[in-house]
């Protein structure tokens, strides 16, 4: 039997997961080196880091198996992650939660199982550090401690990915690590057309904001544009600061209104923006608008694309849409 498990705020961990920015992203040493680790140091065949999605588990490192994710309605680390405490199954063949299971009774025929949580700092399990064996076999507080020390490990070095992708004042990602999401994308394309779009957007005379008021009164703006704009984006977007002034939106799986609809929400939540010991400032920003096409091969096609909207709609009087497939102008 497959037993389905009910988190609690389930919305908010799914939400510190994406923070991350990690899944579907490519193997990287540093984690690598830690599931070597539980390998060889439990002498295990499996070690994986798994972080639970929304329907699947996605491996960010794995040995031992030649898949990078299976249905999250079969993982044995949802359960771990439900409980937010280690999970050890000595023999899952006879244990009433998994004896069932497909991965218990076929490949990869799991029969122990080991695992503690991967808490982020604000205390949601996004995902587990575990060991597993095609054999039943016990494990000692040794294991658990050995295992717990590591997930801690795992942890801080996604915070150090993340700080590294990030733009510091903002929040945002930064240029480099945009570039690779909307890299991801345009390979995504190429392989099964699934429908984008870019929306780069330039708070217009930012200039003034410094000049006038000061550099620190700049930064206020520019987080607190930041913090709006991230509050109206939908859950599967990507947000990134690309220059001083300049951000950028990817947005995956767009209908063909969509992009245009969402930049005019952006364009009114930044007029709308009050700045704090700016009671009077008044904010607006450009936007252009440019979907994925065949055409586009690179980030830097993309993005040269979207830019030459944003430059026509400052062109054309500024706190303006400009969609490349289709004018539209709005203030």
């Amino acid at each position: 039997m497959t037993l389905h498990v009910n988190l609690d705020d389930e919305a908010g961990r799914l939400s510190a997961l994406k923070r991350y920015q990690i899944l579907d992203t490519n193997p990287e040493e540093r984690f690598d080196r830690i599931t070597k680790v539980v390998q060889l140091s439990l002498d295990v065949p499996i070690a994986l880091i798994s972080l639970v999605d929304e329907d699947r588990q996605w491996f960010k490192s794995v040995h031992g198996l030649d898949v990078t994710e299976t249905a999250r309605d079969i993982s044995f680390c949802t359960h771990t992650v439900a409980d937010k405490s280690p999970l050890m199954v000595e023999d899952a063949s006879t244990d009433a939660r998994f004896c069932n299971n497909p991965l218990v009774r076929g490949d990869p025929n799991i029969r122990s199982y080991i695992g503690v949580p991967l808490v982020s700092p604000d205390g949601y399990a996004i995902g587990t550090l575990c060991a597993i064996d095609t054999s039943p076999r016990q494990h000692n507080v040794e294991n658990i401690a050995l295992i717990t020390s590591l997930s801690e490990l795992v942890i801080h070095e996604m915070e150090l990915r993340q700080q590294a992708e990030t733009d510091a004042l903002t929040g945002a990602l930064n240029r480099s690590a945009f570039g690779s999401e909307v890299q991801k994308c345009v390979s995504l394309f190429e392989r099964q057309k699934i429908e984008s779009s870019l929306l780069v957007f330039d708070l217009d005379h930012f200039k003034q904001v410094n000049d006038n008021f000061g550099h620190a009164a700049g930064d206020e703006v520019l987080r607190t544009i930041a913090s709006e704009v991230k509050m109206s984006l939908r859950p599967t977007d990507v947000f990134a600061r690309i220059g001083g002034e300049e951000f950028a939106i990817l947005m995956t799986g767009t209908t063909r209104n969509e992009p245009v609809a969402a930049a005019e929400r952006f364009r009114k939540t930044i007029a709308n923006c009050k700045f704090e010991g700016l009671p009077d400032l008044e904010v607006t920003a450009s936007f252009g608008i440019a979907k994925i096409s065949k055409d586009i091969g690179q980030y830097s096609d993309w993005l040269k694309k979207a830019d030459r909207g944003l430059y026509i709609a400052k062109d054309c009087g500024r706190n303006l849409i400009f969609d490349t497939n289709g004018p539209c102008g709005s203030q």
